[in-house]
Formats: C-alpha cells, sequence, structure tokens
C-alpha cells in the first residue's frame, strides 16, 4: 500500500533551505519568516520520521538521509517547473497577442476580426487596445499596430495603411457654406490632428488658434462627439467608413490632408516572423484589398 505523500507545501521550503543551508536565506528568497521555513521543515521531518537537518544554535547542516532526499526533491521540482513551461509555451504558441491604438481597434478591426479567427481556428486572439506603446517583453505582446511617422528601431517595421483627415460633422448640425465658417463654430480637436494643416489646405487663413473645444487622446471619442452633434472633427478615412455609410456622419468640403503618418505593424525581429504573426499581417493585408 502506498504512503500517503510529504505535505507538498513544505517541499519548496526545505529546497531552498537545503540549497542555501540557511533557514534565515530561504525564507528571504521565498519571502516568508525563519519561523515558517522552521516549522515546514520540522513538518516534513515529522512526517518521514527522519532528521533532515542538524542545527547547531542558528546553524544548519543537512544530514546524509537530508541531503538524498534534497537531491529528488530537486529533481522533482526541475520536472514540474519543466511540465509547467511545457504547457505554457503551448499556449503562448496557441496565442496571438495584439497591441492597437483603440481607435484602429474599435471601427476597424473588432468588426472584421471573427473572420480571422474563423480562418485560423486554431490561433487565440488577446486585443490590447491601448494608447500606451506596447512592451513586448513585460506584456507577452506579438505584434502592434502604430499609427505615425515610424518606423520604430530596432522593431521589426512594415507600413500598411496610409490615411488621410478631412472634416466631418452630424447631419442635425446646420452645415456651414464654407470652410472659414468652421472658425465660427466648435472644433473637436484630439491630442494629435491637423486641423491647422486643413485649413492652409482649404485656403483659409488662420490669425489665431482655434476657439476652444473638447480635446481627446484617441479618435473613438472625437468621433462619438461628432456623431452627437457636439463640434466638428477632423476624422481619419480609414476608421470612419461606416459613419459616411449609416449617414451619421457626413464629410464637410471636398478638402482633405495627406500626411506622413501611416498605420505600421511593428514586432521584435525574433516575432516578426512567426507564422502566426505572418499569418495576421497577410491577413490584415488581405481585410484591406
Amino acid at each position: 500500500m502506498a504512503r500517503r505523500p510529504p505535505p507538498l507545501s513544505a517541499l519548496r521550503p526545505f529546497e531552498a533551505a537545503a540549497r542555501l543551508e540557511s533557514f534565515s536565506r530561504a525564507a528571504d528568497e521565498l519571502h516568508l519568516t525563519h519561523g515558517a521555513i522552521s516549522r515546514q521543515v520540522r513538518a516534513l521531518e515529522d512526517h518521514l520520521g527522519a532528521q533532515l537537518f542538524s542545527r547547531h544554535g542558528k546553524r544548519v547542516a543537512l544530514t546524509p538521509q537530508g541531503r538524498v532526499f534534497a537531491e529528488r526533491v530537486r529533481a522533482a521540482l526541475h520536472e514540474i517547473t519543466l511540465a509547467a513551461d511545457a504547457v505554457a509555451s503551448r499556449r503562448r504558441d496557441n496565442r496571438l497577442t495584439v497591441s492597437v491604438v483603440p481607435s484602429f481597434a474599435s471601427r476597424w478591426l473588432m468588426p472584421r476580426l471573427i473572420r480571422f479567427m474563423e480562418k485560423h481556428p486554431h490561433i487565440e486572439v488577446s486585443v490590447v487596445a491601448t494608447t500606451a506603446l506596447a512592451n513586448f517583453t513585460t506584456d507577452e505582446v506579438d505584434i502592434g499596430i502604430r499609427f505615425g511617422k515610424g518606423p520604430y528601431p530596432p522593431l521589426v517595421c512594415e507600413p500598411f495603411l496610409e490615411d488621410q483627415w478631412f472634416a466631418v460633422a452630424s447631419p442635425k448640425m446646420k452645415i456651414p457654406r464654407n470652410p472659414a465658417d468652421l472658425l465660427k463654430m466648435r472644433i473637436i480637436r484630439e491630442d494629435r490632428d491637423y486641423w491647422d494643416e486643413w485649413f492652409v489646405a482649404a485656403g483659409v487663413k488662420l490669425d489665431k488658434p482655434l476657439a476652444g473645444g473638447p480635446v481627446f487622446n484617441d479618435a473613438t471619442y472625437s468621433i462619438q462627439a461628432a456623431t452627437r452633434g457636439e463640434g466638428i472633427a477632423l476624422a481619419r478615412s480609414s476608421i470612419i467608413g461606416e459613419d459616411l455609410e449609416r449617414g451619421t456622419l457626413k464629410r464637410l468640403f471636398n478638402v482633405s490632408v495627406k500626411t506622413n503618418e501611416r498605420y505600421w505593424f511593428v514586432s521584435p525581429k525574433e516575432l516578426a516572423e512567426l507564422p502566426k504573426v505572418r499569418a495576421f499581417r497577410d491577413w490584415v493585408k488581405s481585410e484591406l484589398r
């Protein structure tokens, strides 16, 4: 008949104490108290009916039995660690984590993402929508979609979509007759927009800064504010299509601004050519076509 296994919670404290030959140093490593390590080791000794350490005041040393047991425990914990790493690695292999700005995530990516999942059912997609730059190490991000001038060394960068900006407003609003009339209306701003360039392209001279209006850190919110009739927004063609088709927003004037900002795929070199990352890039480009 098999014996009852030893208390598993005591194995890590014992292994640390055996490796370091110190209860105090083991306590520091495991963020426990000296007394907690001592109690766990004592419980293990009571279960085994054998002395694992000889104690000389605050000093401890493995007994011959303790040394043999420590080697077996260390090997067993190593096998458990390898098994856990294998499971985590397989899950990581199947998971694709995409970091993307919220506006592109909500207004372009999410309505189409089901088609990627149907085409690649073995890939588990995790979307991180944030204006913060991805940390490819701590956040386990595989690929980022950035909007800006780029490139972003040392990352592997590939531009995939250019954009243009134009003015939009709710049909509920009184539509101005010419671009200069916008200076009398509430202008919706973003942290980074091209209103000044738009007015230059429209032939309107700006003698003073634009009148104050709401300022948002993402295009999603500026578009929502424009839809509610709270002002005139400057929209990007890449994310405004559905609003124009549904008629919730209307383009004002045949004036647009193209900039040197665009959308980029970005990944560390060691991730850029993974099959799941290539599959995602290829799918986005096919959707754009």
